[in-house]
């Protein structure tokens, strides 16, 4: 029985971590969530961030490890990492909205200019980003690769990532097993990126900025949530399975084509930092 909880060294086994992760979690949520009801109003998404933010903390603590085996060095590096997530983060959503335009199948029009409005969005891109980052690419993340593997670890994360998204609104019909995968696919993505670049900053980066710029740049909805944008996407009786439809571009056969690409080449081209 000994073995089964516990390793060579004497250390509690690295699977048995992420019950002990989620318990925490829920010790903390659940209150919340009871006067959040009661209120008859959501918890907030940067409570869940500080909460999911704690709990890492907390563990990493029981563990005698540091924050930073999870989030990597903070250091000029992070910095870069993040910066080049952006970057890759707005091609992701501008090249499918650049290929719905060259075809044809779409116009645009600039909405009335609101600071609010990038604001807002900025904020709520970022705050989401982090939480869904730090959920699902890091502490669970990181003890499944130790007790699993690399692959193992990916399925079970993305399939995770992916069971969170399936009741949103705009995913239904055909457009649900494009999103279902594009969905899926960018989880391995940002899976693979963290095991690459051994940081948090580069997929949350990546999943801030391909946020932002589908919804609050472009119009588009944010797995299915609209919020005030800068333009306004006109579809021109282009069919769903290219628009996205109301899911948005991450629903779209043009978006699921730019994440394999994209897959593609940081398989190839994106260094192991070691």
């Amino acid at each position: 029985m000994r073995k089964i909880f516990l390793n060579r060294s004497g250390k509690m086994r690295s699977i048995w971590w992420v019950p002990v992760f989620f318990t925490l979690l829920a010790l903390f949520l659940f209150p919340i969530i009871i006067v959040a009801e009661r209120q008859s109003v959501p918890v907030p998404v940067f409570i869940q961030a500080l909460l999911i933010l704690l709990v890492t903390v907390i563990c990493q603590f029981l563990r005698n490890e540091e924050v930073t085996e999870i989030t990597g060095k903070i250091n000029f590096t992070l910095l870069n990492q993040f910066q080049k997530g952006i970057i890759a983060g707005a091609i992701l959503m501008i090249a499918p909205a650049l290929l719905l335009t060259i075809s044809g199948m779409v116009n645009w029009k600039l909405n009335s200019f609101s600071f609010s409005t990038v604001v807002y969005g900025i904020s709520a891109a970022f705050i989401i980003a982090f939480t869904e980052e730090f959920l699902f690419r890091g502490f669970i993340f990181k003890r499944l690769i130790e007790s699993i593997g690399v692959w193992p670890a990916q399925i079970i994360i993305s399939g995770l990532f992916l069971l969170t998204h399936l009741n949103n609104p705009g995913m239904a019909e055909s457009v649900k097993w494009v999103a279902s995968l594009n969905i899926f696919l960018a989880s391995m993505l940002f899976g693979f990126i963290y095991i690459r670049t051994k940081s948090l900053a580069f997929p949350i980066g990546l999943h801030f900025m391909a946020n932002l710029t589908q919804g609050t740049l472009l119009g588009f909805g944010v797995s299915g949530n609209r919020e005030e944008s800068l333009m306004k996407p006109e579809f021109l009786q282009a069919s769903d399975l290219f628009t996205g439809g109301m899911f948005g571009l991450e629903a779209s056969l043009f978006g699921l084509a730019t994440l394999i690409i994209m897959i593609v080449l940081f398989y190839i081209y994106l260094p192991d930092q070691n």
